[in-house]
């Protein structure tokens, strides 16, 4: 009765994206604050995309764009995922809390975090500006779950042992546990006991690793995500050759990120995150670390707009389209006037956000932003919003009230969501 039956798919883009570049292009503002790149016409009469994202602009009337959206954050770290807003916990783990840490029919964890490496292996390994399996107060078992490529811990996923020795010995391990009684009034041992049942719900049921293994596809399936394509380190600048690492894995590894979110999902994952940009791909100061706008948004729009893009036909080719939400932003959007360099900096007050499915209708910008980009004309959209969104996306908000040992997440919920969905 708590959960919807619903999954969320929420894609971080590390770095802070540009509002101007994506979904909210100001061709005729002033010099020094316009567009840097062309747009390109949407589905949407009047409304313009930054010209990466063209076949996003193809598909405009299925998206929600929130161009009121601020993080109230300027710095690189992972808000709104991990923060204040969350409990400082990983969005994830306040639903693992209500929904539990893995489904009891099949073991599959109901929280997980793609980074690139866990589907590609020749991308550089990196990690997230924060921990991002924070759990805040709530419990280290609520944590989520974060495969590797074809690494140890798939591996250890698959079930050697026949099935009837494995369920011999558990059955001998249960029996010792009786031999001290005493011990179970120990929360560690509660916690032992709490951990090895969703080991040995994992390694019975074997959905875990098949949801993980992108072999199962369909080959024709796994093409159309594929953004291997985009992978062009000879046509970036000094700089992105220079960090071509982070560049490359982003463009080799966003497709089939979002292709295992979808899997995960189907397989009864109720909550993935996706780590899109080691090293903040889409910070994009022109400075000597990072790209200036037009070459940044080169190295990792088309990218991000074919994987997104096949993302949605798939979903809907599957009927998913009110089973899944889709959520896209970043910890931060970029200052309305350029740098000298021709690059954007953090801006806390208004940042891109996209949102798809999740049986929302198709078509809708909710917000305006001032004319040089900078923030919300007015009524603006914050994290709490976005926050309770996606808690009443995945659960019954009217269950939840009712259930008093969930009351952290309840409060969260209780905030309202993002105004004038449909």
């Amino acid at each position: 009765l708590l959960r919807t039956g619903r999954s969320v798919v929420f894609l971080f883009q590390q770095g802070g994206p540009s509002q101007f570049e994506t979904f909210d292009p100001k061709p005729n503002a002033p010099d020094g604050v316009r567009t840097v790149r062309g747009v390109i016409e949407t589905m949407l009469p009047g409304e313009n995309f930054g010209d990466t994202m063209s076949r996003l602009a193809r598909l405009a009337d299925r998206l929600t764009l929130v161009r009121s959206f601020q993080t109230n954050n300027g710095g690189h770290n992972i808000q709104p995922i991990v923060g204040p807003d969350s409990l400082n916990a990983n969005i994830g783990s306040l639903y693992a809390r209500v929904a539990g840490a893995t489904r009891p029919d099949s073991g599959m964890p109901t929280n997980t975090v793609v980074f690139p490496d866990a589907v590609c292996k020749d991308v550089l390994k990196g990690k997230a500006r924060g921990d991002i399996a924070a759990t805040g107060g709530l419990g280290s078992v609520y944590a989520p779950f974060i495969p590797g490529a074809d690494g140890q811990l798939q591996k250890d996923m698959r079930l050697s042992l026949p099935r009837q020795k494995l369920t011999a010995r558990t059955e001998l391990a249960a029996q010792l546990d009786t031999l001290n009684r005493t011990l179970e009034t120990s929360p560690d041992f509660k916690m032992l006991n709490h951990l090895q049942r969703q080991a040995y719900q994992v390694l019975l049921s074997g959905g875990v690793a098949d949801a993980l293994d992108l072999t199962k596809e369909d080959p024709r399936v796994v093409a159309r995500y594929d953004t291997a394509a985009f992978t062009r380190p000879d046509g970036w600048s000094k700089v992105a050759r220079g960090r071509a690492g982070m560049y490359s894995g982003h463009a080799k590894a966003i497709g089939k990120q979002l292709l295992l979110a979808r899997r995960l999902c189907e397989a009864g994952c109720g909550y993935v995150t996706i780590h899109a940009g080691y090293d903040g791909v889409w910070d994009m100061h022109a400075d000597g670390n990072n790209l200036n706008m037009v070459d940044g948004m080169e190295a990792v729009g088309p990218s991000f707009d074919h994987a997104v893009a096949a993302f949605i036909e798939d979903i809907e080719a599957r009927g998913l389209s009110d089973k899944i939400l889709l959520v896209a932003t970043g910890e931060m959007g970029r200052t309305p006037r350029l740098n000298k360099s021709g690059g954007r900096d953090h801006w806390g007050t208004l940042a891109p956000l996209l949102l798809y499915g999740g049986g929302l209708r198709g078509g809708q910008v909710i917000g305006h932003s001032t004319r040089d980009g900078g923030e919300p004309i007015a009524d603006p959209v914050g994290p709490r919003h976005l926050i309770s969104t996606i808690l009443q996306s995945l659960l019954n908000h009217g269950q939840l009230r009712l259930a008093p040992a969930f009351g952290p997440v309840s409060r969260l919920s209780d905030h309202p969501p993002i105004p004038d969905l449909v």
